[in-house]
């Protein structure tokens, strides 16, 4: 079975977000998939060296916050998607999501040079928002955890 990234299916103009759109040339090309299990959605990154913080070696706070936007709204539209019976496939169009509200709890630093491994689950789903949890992990530990409101957008916006 063909892995398709949750933000390769957004439709034609949402895919130039600087984090996850793949049309962006210049971004970060953050890539959201459902877990085997359905229950929750994967990302993984190894952030660049220019993305260090105030203390050396530490990815900086903007860009944790940044990866768990755009991993948090790709995952509420699979979470919205999936509540509808619906499958990820090559030629699905999904609904498109925005952050109305995200807290961030920093735990650890997140060290440069590793994987970063984010997880989301659906926590409410509702019927034009997905109240979504997450975690950040590296080296084997939790470093930052969020809880993002995702309100779903008209594909005129």
């Amino acid at each position: 079975m063909e892995k398709i990234s949750i933000q390769s299916t957004y439709g034609e103009r949402f895919q130039y977000c600087w984090g996850c759109g793949p049309k962006n040339e210049e971004g970060l090309h953050l890539k959201s998939y459902p877990s085997e299990d359905r229950e929750s959605c994967i990302a993984t990154v190894v952030p660049d060296d220019m993305y260090t913080g105030g203390v050396p070696h530490n990815l900086f706070g903007g860009m944790i916050a940044t990866l768990f936007d755009c991993h948090g709204t790709a995952s509420a539209a699979w979470f919205a998607h999936r509540e509808k019976g619906l499958e990820l496939r090559s030629d699905t169009v999904i609904g498109r999501f925005i952050t109305a509200h995200l807290e961030v709890d920093f735990k650890k630093p997140v060290p440069m040079g590793e994987e970063i491994k984010l997880t989301a689950r659906a926590e409410e789903i509702g019927e034009r928002k997905v109240i979504v949890a997450m975690e950040m992990e590296a080296a084997e530990e939790i470093r930052a955890a969020a809880k993002m409101v995702a309100v779903a957008v008209k594909d005129t916006m």
